[in-house]
């Protein structure tokens, strides 16, 4: 049991902590970056059950499964979340606290998701488990918060354009790594391991350009 729960929340806890301490000054309210994680935690419960619903009640297509009944409901309930509940009790100072108010709520969902998946498969799945899933999760955070960071530094007519860029190209990879998941047979990895390269390499380009845009307070303002 206990060789289960720090399995599963270990690969969370390192991405989170890499994160958050790649901001060069004020890491911003630990406490707060907290609650967000928590919020990812508890946002498994309801998707589990939208998901299953929406399953029984509709025959879906491979494509329909991975980028409408998992990326798109999973990344619009973090977006959710980072929307209405992180972003309005916080007071962003740099663009980069999008990265790690988003990449927290994102690797809340993907710890607990990991612990279930962990507790009924065996722990031997953990490395594999961190290296995809849980790697992922926090990519698609990064992707999401460095377009909301933009969004709440952005004049106004820009604003909008950035938001959709924060939902949108999250579901798009999401939906992507999902369907590579549901090919199977044996030619899935050989195309997830460059999904999964590119993917790194787009999530930590995003993370050095929101890194180098310090002490924007000036331009922020909420939506």
């Amino acid at each position: 049991m206990i060789n289960i729960i720090m399995a599963a929340i270990a690969p969370g806890i390192a991405l989170l902590s890499f994160f958050y301490l790649k901001k060069k000054y004020d890491h911003g309210p630990i406490m707060m970056v907290i609650r967000v994680f928590l919020f990812g935690v508890l946002l498994v419960f309801p998707t589990m059950v939208l998901q299953y619903t929406l399953k029984e009640g509709l025959e879906l297509t491979p494509i329909a499964q991975s980028f409408f009944i998992a990326a798109m409901l999973e990344e619009f309930l973090k977006w959710f979340v980072l929307f209405f509940i992180a972003i309005p009790n916080v007071e962003m100072e740099e663009r980069y606290d999008g990265i790690i108010y988003s990449t927290a709520v994102s690797l809340g969902f993907a710890t607990l998701e990991n612990m279930m998946y962990l507790w009924f498969y065996g722990v031997q799945e953990a490395l594999m488990r961190a290296l995809l899933p849980v790697s992922s999760h926090a990519l698609f955070g990064v992707i999401m918060g460095y377009y909301i960071g933009k969004a709440m530094f952005a004049e106004q007519r820009m604003k909008k354009k950035w938001l959709l860029y924060s939902l949108f190209i999250p579901i798009f990879l999401h939906g992507i790594y999902n369907y590579l998941l549901v090919i199977g047979s044996g030619r899935w990895l050989w195309l997830m391991i460059p999904f999964m390269l590119t993917l790194w390499w787009y999530g930590l380009n995003k993370v050095r350009k929101a890194a180098h845009d310090q002490h924007a307070s000036s331009t922020y303002s909420p939506f």
